[in-house]
């Protein structure tokens, strides 16, 4: 049990920190509680932050009590990004938009039914300035220092606004409010996630557990995957297009999405590096590794039909027997005749946004019938018959 739950894990803070919780709750005959916190800052999820998801699942199918914090609060803050500037903050109607899309994601990894789900604003939109003070008095400023971004700032004489440094004090209170036991995140989280611990401490809890998980690479190998810099492969991408966009991973990244964004036994994934490392053709495993992806996300025969369409698609040299995937106009676009051309390929392309869509069609991405479309308002007339195709992965033919 020690070692599945450590598998993949980058950090544990403290060293044992994990097999204490665990003692612990053995004696007391309890659930732990663990907890998840984001800021819904974008509607959608992709296997980035399937990693940490899939880590509470098995502390769920151990028992466990996993706590999903929506940051319904902090979110209208702005976090600070770890960048040289901070998020610009949303709107109260923004963030229950995003915290409701991103909830119904949540099903594809975790069991929803069993998930307690909170949102930070039920105690911080209550909580007086007289108390906001005497939180902030539990933090010095030297403290809030040691991350990395506002020291780096700091040294660059790069603004930093007070609120950004009065983030992670109050998503560390998110942890005093729920009693946290342990804390998951990504690496880039671990500062956010000490702060739980310190602030548990000085309102008298056992400081939680932090375990952060790696950031899983994007598909352009340079930066974490992250929905801004477009390198994603989204939950709720169709199989096709999962299946396609895991076949462009580079080479260099096939060890790391075999650990991080399949569920191969350790010794299948063991023997998936070993053929690698052998000399076998990288092709043949990344069609492995994308087959799982579907399969997990979406099932067995997606999973079947998006390999033999990716075979069709792009190992088929032949341009007259492309596969085109059959989309009935009326479930997809019931009771319209005609639409535009942005529209037209947003529902299509449903894991794509609408102002990445729209770019697409401008630089000529987006042929219909063959012929290149470029004006993201055209109005397209709904036939039986008609081919679209919108960037390098999706072929459609309504019917």
């Amino acid at each position: 049990m020690i070692s599945t739950l450590k598998e993949n894990t980058e950090i544990i803070l403290p060293e044992n920190g994990l097999e204490e919780k665990l003692v612990q709750a053995g004696k007391e005959n309890r659930k732990l509680i663990i907890k998840l916190g984001f800021d819904p800052t974008a509607p959608d999820l992709h296997l980035g932050h399937a990693v940490v998801l899939k880590k509470l699942k098995q502390f769920q199918e151990l028992g466990h009590q996993i706590v999903i914090v929506v940051g319904s609060f902090t979110a209208r803050i702005g976090d600070p990004t770890g960048k040289n500037k901070a998020r610009k903050p949303l709107t109260a109607g923004e963030v229950r938009h995003n915290a409701e899309t991103y909830i119904s994601q949540l099903s594809k990894v975790i069991d929803v039914e069993k998930t307690k789900i909170v949102f930070n604003s039920e105690w911080l939109d209550s909580l007086p300035f007289s108390d906001i003070i005497q939180l902030m008095s539990k933090v010095t400023v030297a403290r809030l220092m040691h991350r990395k971004d506002f020291s780096k700032r700091f040294a660059e004489n790069t603004p930093i606004a007070m609120h950004e440094l009065m983030y992670p004090v109050l998503q560390g209170f998110d942890s005093v409010q729920i009693s946290c036991d342990i804390e998951m995140g990504g690496t880039d989280q671990l500062f956010n996630c000490t702060m739980g611990r310190q602030l548990q401490e000085s309102h008298g809890q056992p400081p939680q557990t932090v375990m952060c998980m790696p950031l899983l690479k994007g598909l352009d190998s340079r930066e974490k995957m992250s929905k801004s810099l477009n390198n994603t492969i989204g939950l709720t991408d169709e199989p096709n297009e999962m299946f396609g966009k895991a076949m462009s991973i580079p080479d260099s990244l096939i060890d790391e999405f075999i650990d991080l964004t399949t569920d191969f036994s350790p010794d299948e994934k063991e023997a998936l590096k070993q053929r690698i490392r052998n000399g076998e053709n990288p092709m043949n495993i990344k069609k492995l590794i994308a087959g799982n992806i579907v399969r997990q996300y979406h099932h067995p025969e997606a999973a079947e039909h998006a390999d033999r369409f990716f075979i069709s698609q792009f190992q088929n040299k032949n341009p007259q027997e492309q596969a085109f995937e059959a989309v009935s106009i009326d479930s997809v676009f019931p009771a319209q005749r005609t639409i535009n051309l942005v529209e037209l390929c947003h529902r299509l392309k449903n894991g794509e946004s609408k102002s990445f869509v729209r770019r697409l069609i401008e630089n000529g991405g987006v042929k219909i019938n063959r012929v290149t479309k470029t004006d993201p308002q055209e109005e397209i007339e709904l036939q039986q018959g008609i081919k679209i195709r919108i960037g390098k992965r999706g072929f459609f033919e309504l019917s």
